[in-house]
């Protein structure tokens, strides 16, 4: 059977690969066509998935002509989220009136065909992968429309497969959401024939717009065991060197438009840094990190024992680090969970209930005392037996493993081969 992926930045990459390596792994083939920055090449997930066999990857602007690729890039970009708040909003809304719908309708046909032309000529069942799709995403809408209509017509399955997590236990997270309601952002995946969550936290999302049995809920494929195990072992080299500081903290921000209080988070980190023999890296999130004031604040650049990470320097990195994590709710600290590395749940910090949190209280800092005295802790006792282990394990089998077993990656695959026999027999 053959697969279509499309990836398209950091957190996909990190989430849709073990899925990859895992079709490919049980007999199968797949194209892989990367339809963000061209940098996303240089990803060392994307370099482990090229050299691996029955895999194909290649970025969109050399799939399609030169002519192709412009005016489907010319057309993303008018129809952008980010060009709807920006200050070029009329002059894209009178480009596209001009346009008009008839032609940028036939270059996502051009565009589209000539994709699923190139995998699935002379092929047999396949599907066609993407990650979660929203209304608010920077890939076009309606040309991932026009890709699964067109797809359909070829009797190819299409499923969406996760980029993420849900960091979060409540809804009202970002800011300007005021009102407790389904958020249509989600209403997309009724494209599909499957979207795929790891848990039921991820599913509410969807339920509102899609029937029960086109959601399933599989586990993480990013944070499953046997995908950290290979993890491990295809990683870059990290650029951080142990040092001899007594305890390493690393704090891992979340966008900016997910409502965090700036001020404290400050305040917190330098109160940390003035403890004796700890050293601090500050993470920016891989996607709008600049806009975070906490990565401009002067004083806080100035301390001697606190580093913003670089670029180049992975989760994976840091989580080997550090002793403790500290979270602002971000899933990538499940990963430390997993590991049964502390994490520090710092949910005052912002305005949200964290799952972690919300699965092990033991975890949770609410207000400066609790970060003095259990950082006081952490220095002096050690990070061992810091978890109740039955709440941890209630966290791994039902974020991590969405109620099942250990082996996530299998119902991936399952899933992946389900899809391309239902389109083959209708």
């Amino acid at each position: 059977m053959r697969a279509l992926f499309f990836l398209r930045h950091y957190n996909d990459i990190d989430h849709i690969t073990p899925v990859i390596f895992k079709w490919v792994k049980s007999g199968h083939v797949c194209d892989v066509v990367l339809i963000g920055h061209r940098t996303i090449r240089n990803d060392y997930r994307i370099e482990f998935l090229r050299k691996l066999p029955d895999v194909r990857v290649a970025h969109i602007r050399d799939v399609l002509t030169p002519l192709q690729y412009l005016l489907w890039r010319l057309q993303t970009l008018l129809l952008s989220p980010g060009m709807k708040r920006s200050l070029l909003k009329p002059l894209a809304q009178k480009a596209i009136e001009i346009y008009g719908t008839g032609n940028r309708q036939k270059v996502w046909r051009d565009t589209a065909g000539k994709v699923l032309e190139r995998s699935f000529t002379g092929s047999g069942k396949g599907v066609v992968v993407f990650d979660w799709v929203t209304r608010n995403s920077p890939v076009c809408i309606e040309w991932v429309e026009t890709v699964i209509a067109m797809a359909h017509d070829r009797g190819l399955g299409a499923v969406s497969l996760p980029h993420g997590d849900s960091p979060h236990a409540n809804h009202l997270i970002r800011r300007g959401e005021w009102k407790l309601q389904p958020d249509t952002m989600y209403s997309a995946g009724c494209l599909f024939d499957k979207v795929v969550v790891p848990n039921e936290l991820c599913a509410v999302r969807f339920r509102p717009f899609m029937q029960p049995q086109s959601i399933a809920v599989l586990g993480s494929p990013r944070y499953c065991t046997e995908w950290l195990d290979k993890l491990a072992v295809l990683q870059p080299p990290s650029p951080l060197a142990r040092s001899a500081s007594r305890l390493k903290l690393v704090i891992f921000l979340r966008k900016s438009d997910f409502t965090t209080f700036w001020e404290e988070v400050g305040e917190v980190v330098q109160m940390i840094a003035a403890f004796p023999g700890v050293e601090i890296i500050i993470k920016p999130h891989t996607r709008g990190g600049w806009r975070q004031p906490l990565t401009r604040n002067a004083v806080i650049l100035r301390l001697p024992n606190v580093s913003i990470a670089a670029d180049d320097v992975h989760s994976v990195h840091l989580l080997n680090w550090a002793d403790v994590v500290m979270d602002l709710a971000t899933s990538v600290v499940f990963e430390a969970v997993v590991a049964g590395k502390p994490v520090l749940a710092a949910d005052y910090l912002h305005a949200g209930r964290s799952v972690v949190a919300d699965y092990m209280p033991e975890t949770e800092l609410r207000c400066r005392d609790d970060v003095y005295q259990r950082i006081g802790e952490l220095i002096s006792s050690g990070c061992g037996s810091f978890y109740d282990e039955e709440h941890r394990q209630r966290f791994l089998k039902e974020i991590i493993h969405g109620c099942g077993d250990e082996d996530v990656l299998p119902r991936y695959v399952a899933l992946l081969e389900e899809s391309c026999r239902l389109r083959e027999i209708r």
